[in-house]
This record gives C-alpha cells, structure tokens and sequence, in this order.
C-alpha cells in the first residue's frame, strides 16, 4: 500500500469513537477507545491527500496530553490501532490543532503505531479505514517510559571525506536511491542511481575521479541505460562480479561486469512471477548440504522484489544468468509489502529486512538457500517510515539499522539469526538527531559495523513540506564491541545534504521527494567504509541560501579511525600496511 499524505482535512467523522474523547497524564497514562464497524473503504490516501466524508470514511478521537515541563526527557506517547481480522487495513494519523500531521502510520501493519515525545498538547488522532472489510477497531494511548540507551562508545570518531560526480556526467545530478559496491581487486567502487553506472577511484591522497561506465549496447549490454524503475547495483566481494539491474513490470533488465564497466554481460534478469517494484539483488555461498551451483560460478545470487500482495526471492545458481521461481518470503497478512537490500551471512543463509511485520520491525530469512522463508520480529522495534537495513559480520553477527516510529536512528544485534535481538538502542541521541530516513548498515569483523543515515536535529513531521525546517546531513554511526555502544560522526559537516522536508511516501510526494527512497553503504579490502548518498543541497544552497532539490551523486569516504577490519587499525595514526587487495 502507498504510504497517504495528510494536512488540513475536514472534521467529518466515521462510525464515531466510543468515547469521542480522553486525556493521558502522568498519573492516568492511559486511555482507550473503539470505532465501528466500518463498510466502506476509504482509499483517497493513494493519489494523495486522505479526504474524509459520508459515508464512514474517517474517524477523529480527541486527545489531551497533560503532563508536567520536562516530561519528555524520559517518557514518549504511544497510540496503538489494532483490529480482530489480521486481513483488513486501518491508518493512523495524529493532527495538531491546526489540522496539521505530525505523525502518521499508513502501512499495512496491524497494529498501527507512532511514538511522539510526551509533551503538553492535544491532538485529533484520525483513523482512517483503508481497507475495513467489516471490521471495527480499538484505539489506545499511553504514556511510556523511554528505554535507557548505554554510553555512546568512548572510541576515537572515524573521519570522512566526500566527493561528488562532476557535471560532464550526463546523469551525475539525477542521483536519488544510490547503490554502491566496490571490487576489491582493484579498489574501485561503483556507484548506481538512475541509468548510470559510474566508476570512482582513489589515489594515495584519497583523491576521487568518477567516471561514467554505465551499460550500453556498446559495451555489451543493449537492455542497460534504457529505462529505470528502481535501479540497484551489488557487488559480490568474493567474486568481484558486479550486477546493474534496472525494473521493467515483473522482469529486471539485468547485466553484470567483472571489469569495472569496461565491459557488461546480458542475464536473465529475475526469477518467474517475480514483483513489480523495490527490486534488491544480493549474494554469498550457498548453505552447505543443499542444492549448489551448477556453473563454475560459486556463489548464489538473489533476486527480491515485491509484487503488492507479498514479496518474493528467486536464486541464480549459475551467476546471474538465469534464475529459478520466485519463491514468497511472507503475504500482507505478515509485513507490509516493501522491503530492505537482501543480504547474505558467510553460512549463506539470507536476510531481507521488512519496516513493518505485525507492529514491529523484522527480517525475513532463509536458512535453505531461498526454498522457505520465516520472519523474526525484532520485538523493540516500531514501524518506521523508511527500509531498514542489515550488515552481517565476518562470524555470522547480525546488525538491523532502523528508523523507528518516532523517528529516531536505532540499530540491534542478533547472534541466532533473528531469532533474538541485543543492545537495541538511539545511536543518534548523543548528537541530538530526532528523525532520520534512509538506513544503510554494513559489517566487517564480526564485532564491527557502520549504520549510516540521513539526520536532522529538528523534531515534528518531517515530511510536513509547509512548515518542516530541520537541516540533513549525513551521519555513520561505528561500533567495534558488537554493537554494545556506537560512536556517531557527522560525516557532512559543513555541507547540508536536504533542507526542510524530506517526503518517503513514494509517488505521491512532491518535490521534496528529490532523494527517493534510500541510501547505500559498503566496505573496501581495508575495511574502510564508504557510504553513497544524494546531496540535495548544492551550489548556493550549502552556503546558505535555499534548498534547491538537487539529488548530486555523491560518495563519503573513511579517511582516518580504525576501519571494519581489525587488521587495518594501523591506519588510524596515518599508517599504511600493505594491502591484501585493492587500493
């Protein structure tokens, strides 16, 4: 379902809550109420602005929150929706006296649920019946103690670097929802978004060129560079064989290079019934004892995308070329049907992560090589508005990143697989970050990862385009103990990456939507991480002038601090050893 925009709507309600009113306080933290049945379905959310009216298309309950200065400091408000039959659809919006929105949770997840800080106020909490099937609701808010994150991680913060596409690349300003991967043969990394595939490398001085290497029918690959509907890019670190797939209805226009994009090789593309949007391909060995390769090519290859109803995987066990069925990894009555990047453990075994399963965040991972799926919940999580994110460590060790309900950057860790998560926390409330968007994780030994997102210091609605004002930028947050405590850095500094509202709410956003729908983070030979992004402000708006929408391709670089690889942590002190491979 496409995530709905609401501002000022009209007061018209539905089969009206019981009661029509209630009031959370520090000593009454607690209230409910119920609504319905409701008949008809209210869609209007899906070409734009939710729109209520006769008959029972909206329902408004009024909602006081009366709590002392301060408050806030350790406590949040939570506002459930949840309903008897797993298969209908309510949305949640809470409005301001205005009219405005200042939080929303429009997926197909039951229950709905947002987190706002526990401040004085009173709010019109809309729910809005997108799919009732005859069903009622009940609503509860509830004032919650926040949980306690560890001390941020004493290490010395990583510095980065950024470097930009030049404007003599045709595409190098149409940059939004970056892939990137790097050949750790020869140190480059390539860099997709939109049609173009582009090479970056660096010097001793880590001095960047980029240039354009995107698949043509010149160098081998006719279907490349001649549409885009969610393109992505992987890398496969073992192999040094790189994909560039671009979306064509239920099929992908699929080519993979193992030179950098001097020259692309056509493939198959995807597996059989496979989804119309938020395509990912991802790779790593197979699970041993199961069904292998059947080419000299070791590693499986996975394609995943979602198809409205459910999402499914298709395995290539001939590299690339050509891919079995599509198997489903869950239906809506389990997640909502978007997804994150498929990711690979050293074991083979896959994971796909999903922002909303039930009221939760969760991973949906196979064991057998893509035969069967299961989902496992990460039960600290709320849905969120962007994909989540994995990074998987050399011993198996599984990082989520995450935007939670309320906004905020938090990442867990499980040992089994997703079966349990630890050390669930806020890596952005050491620097005050309050909403971020776009969740990019990645790992290398099994106690170091990176989690980069785009963060903004300013709470409210961030995606309200009239009044939100928060200024972006792009942050990496590092732990070297397994995720027990994370150090975070403003890897953008002195070069915003967005101003005002950033939308996530797909095809109906407007131009705010300059970024589309994610970034993307990988490691080199050394272990350094790089994360790819669009800047949004460029030219006189990262000197302080207006937002101006730009989506410019750009990569932040480790330049100094230990990497991922324990092996390297000579180069914190400027040292260089001497390379396995790459530059």
């Amino acid at each position: 379902m496409l995530a709905l925009v609401v501002g000022a709507l009209p007061s018209v309600s539905a089969d009206a809550a019981t009661p029509r009113s209630g009031t959370v306080s520090d000593t009454a933290p607690t209230t409910t109420w119920s609504a319905g049945p409701f008949a008809v379905p209210n869609v209007s959310g899906t070409t734009g602005t939710v729109s209520c009216g006769s008959p029972q298309l909206c329902d408004d309950y009024t909602l006081k929150v009366s709590v002392p200065v301060g408050y806030d400091a350790g406590h949040s408000l939570r506002i459930d929706v949840k309903w008897p039959d797993t298969a209908a659809d309510f949305d949640l919006y809470v409005l301001d006296p205005e009219g405005h929105e200042v939080a929303a949770a429009a997926s197909a997840s039951d229950p709905e649920s947002v987190l706002l800080p526990a401040v004085a106020a009173s709010y019109t909490v809309r729910v809005v019946p997108y799919a009732p099937l005859g069903d009622s609701f009940t609503g509860t808010a509830s004032l919650v103690a926040n949980p306690v994150d560890p001390p941020p991680s004493t290490a010395v913060p990583p510095t980065y670097a950024n470097s930009s596409a030049p404007d003599g690349i045709a595409h190098a300003h149409d940059a939004g929802e970056p892939s990137i991967g790097v050949d750790r043969a020869t140190g480059a990394a390539l860099f997709q978004a939109y049609t173009s595939t582009l090479k970056v490398t660096y010097d001793s001085a880590g001095v960047a060129t980029w240039q354009d290497k995107s698949a043509s029918a010149a160098n081998g690959c006719p279907q490349g560079s001649t549409t885009s509907l969610d393109p992505i890019l992987f890398t496969d670190q073992a192999t040094h064989r790189t994909f560039e797939s671009q979306l064509a209805g239920k099929t992908a226009l699929t080519c993979y290079t193992e030179d950098d994009g001097e020259t692309w090789t056509p493939t198959g593309g995807s597996g059989i019934n496979s989804g119309v949007d938020h395509q990912s391909i991802g790779g790593g060995p197979f699970v041993p004892g199961g069904p292998g390769p059947v080419t000299s090519y070791p590693n499986a290859v996975y394609y995943c995308s979602q198809d409205i109803a459910d999402a499914s995987c298709a395995v290539s066990r001939d590299g690339g070329l050509t891919y079995g069925p599509a198997v489903p990894m869950y239906s809506l009555l389990d997640c909502g049907g978007l997804h994150g990047h498929v990711k690979v453990a050293p074991d083979g075994t896959v994971y796909v992560p999903n922002k909303g399963c039930g009221g939760n965040q969760a991973v949906a991972v196979s064991e057998d090589n893509g035969l069967t799926w299961s989902v496992r919940k990460n039960p600290s999580s709320t849905p969120g508005d962007s994909d989540p994110s994995v990074g998987i460590g050399a011993g198996g060790t599984v990082y989520m990143g995450y935007q939670n309900s309320d906004g905020t950057a938090r990442i867990a860790v499980s040992h089994d697989k997703g079966r349990t998560w630890l050390y669930d926390q806020n890596v952005g409330a050491s620097l005050g970050i309050k909403n971020i968007v776009f969740p990019a994780v990645t790992a290398g030994d099994d106690n170091r990862a990176a989690f980069a997102f785009l963060g903004t210091t300013t709470g409210g609605n961030y995606q309200d385009a009239n009044n939100f004002t928060g200024v972006w930028h792009l942050y990496v947050a590092t732990t070297y103990d397994g995720g027990q405590s994370w150090v975070t850095v403003d890897a953008t500094p002195t070069d915003p990456v967005q101003k005002g509202s950033i939308c996530t709410g797909g095809t109906t956003c407007g131009k705010d939507r300059n970024l589309l729908d994610f970034n993307d983070i990988t490691l080199d030979a050394r272990g350094r991480v790089l994360a790819a992004y669009a800047d949004g402000c460029t030219g006189a708006c990262a000197t302080g002038g207006a937002q101006n929408y730009d989506a410019l391709a750009s990569i932040a670089r480790q330049t100094s601090g230990n990497t991922l690889y324990g092996a390297y942590d000579a180069m914190v002190a400027g040292q260089r050893k001497k390379p396995t491979g790459g530059q």
